[in-house]
């Protein structure tokens, strides 16, 4: 695909600091908003309500099924609008209306109907922030700058889940619901920081070179994407991905919450304080690392590889201390798929003025493989016990590094091969390379 012009318009950009530091902010304060009330509501259903693992199954099941319905409109929605902020305000409303909703009113069909509408509202927020990062910075500095996002995000979910844990256990479950809802119009807020101007609406959605006389020009086909091998095989990993990981952590605190009552959430919330503390430092490594000229596929392989670890360890405990543990593998594969999605996205998709759809694409994928995840290991571990889920999920885990290592190519030939200049370099709080301004 040419290129002529790409470089020359990527290394004139230089975004203001207050949008970059918005971007930081946003990045922080969406990773509650993003995922909504996520693991802990597994908890709250299951200490609090005393739900069946199988009905736990079905609504985060539905949700999961509902959010990958929606990815590829949601994708092409963002590509196709530049009011990508208004996107973000608007979805962060929603969700904080909804939790409400499922605080005052916690019954089945309820929670059902909700989570289902939350799951189809969240499904534009991942692509926009991905594609308003990518609009402000460019290609050479997308993982770098998706880099520090992760940080950021990681460093969200580590003060949330302080926060819900301290919550949960002095104020009771249910206000865990609020908690997301104080995230969600904070991040309303704050995405106003990130100026218009600075955004760069043709590479927001990686058709810089469709560019025409008149500024615009159209995107690639479907037909012709749904034809690449390549990026129909990232596709079918990443489904294999979330299948065998979506419903561990879901899993291991329903397992504390049989095994240690009253001791569930504060177990819970160390385990997602201990995972996004590594994903914090992994988040920043892999940012590093392909900075460095590391394959994308070298990279990914090693989450994936991590991840049947980490089942076959669940199936073997179910001290709230060991659950802690081990849940700390979480962080290098998470913290990995975080940074490199994004980034073999962007390889995949530019030039075709898909980038979203590809963001979209990718969600659904994760939203199939969580899907499946969840309802499958609640209907396994009602019928068959905890270690047999967990060793179901890591077999699926298994296939997932196989396809990936027999069928993958390496995507960075798709890359701008020109390295990006230190001074430009990005990089997650309390790096050496730290800045606030890509263009300092």
């Amino acid at each position: 695909m040419p290129r002529a012009d790409t470089s020359h318009r990527e290394s004139g950009r230089s975004p203001s600091a207050r949008s970059l530091r918005g971007l930081d902010a946003l990045s922080f304060l969406m990773a509650d908003v993003r995922d909504g009330i996520g693991p802990f509501l597994a908890v709250f259903l299951k200490g609090t309500l005393h739900w069946s693992s199988a009905d736990i199954g079905l609504v985060m099941g539905a949700s999961g099924l509902a959010a990958a319905l929606s990815q590829i409109p949601a994708g092409m929605l963002v590509d196709a609008t530049r009011a990508k902020r208004a996107v973000i305000a608007l979805s962060a409303g929603i969700v904080a209306a909804g939790c409400l909703l499922i605080a005052r009113f916690p019954t089945l069909p309820v929670i059902l109907v909700t989570q289902v509408a939350l799951a189809l509202v969240s499904a534009v927020v991942g692509p926009s922030l991905a594609a308003l990062s990518l609009g402000v910075v460019g290609h050479r500095m997308l993982a770098a700058r998706v880099s520090r996002n992760e940080g950021f995000n990681h460093a969200g979910n580590v003060t949330a889940a302080v926060l819900a844990a301290m919550l949960g256990q002095y104020a009771g479950t249910v206000w865990l619901f609020w908690l997301v809802c104080m995230f969600a119009a904070a991040s309303a807020t704050t995405v106003l920081l990130v100026r218009p101007s600075d955004i760069d609406h043709e590479l927001a959605r990686g058709g810089e070179v469709l560019r025409t006389a008149e500024g615009r020009g159209r995107p690639v086909p479907l037909s012709e994407l749904v034809q690449r091998r390549d990026v129909m095989m990232f596709l079918a990993t990443v489904v294999l991905f979330h299948f065998g990981n979506a419903a561990m952590l879901p899993l291991a605190g329903q397992m504390i919450a049989r095994a240690a009552p009253g001791q569930d959430v504060v177990a819970l919330g160390a385990c997602m304080i201990a995972a996004q503390l590594v994903m914090v430092v992994v988040a920043a490594a892999v940012g590093r690392a392909v900075r460095a000229g590391v394959g994308r596929r070298k990279i990914f392989l090693v989450a994936l590889a991590v991840l049947p670890l980490r089942g076959l360890l669940f199936a073997l405990t179910d001290n709230p201390y060991a659950v802690v543990a081990i849940q700390l593998l979480d962080g290098i594969s998470a913290g990995i798929f975080g940074v490199i999605a994004t980034v073999i996205a962007s390889d995949l998709m530019r030039g075709t003025g898909r980038f979203s759809l590809g963001q979209g694409a990718i969600s659904l994928a994760v939203g199939i493989g969580a899907g499946l995840s969840n309802l499958t290991g609640g209907f396994v571990v009602d019928r068959l016990g905890f270690p047999a889920g967990f060793l179901a999920l890591a077999t699926v885990a298994i296939a997932a590094f196989a396809l990936f290592a027999l069928f993958m190519p390496e995507t960075r030939e798709y890359d701008d091969p020109a390295p990006v200049p230190p001074e430009h370099a990005l990089s997650v709080p309390g790096s050496p390379r730290s800045t606030t301004n890509c263009a300092e």
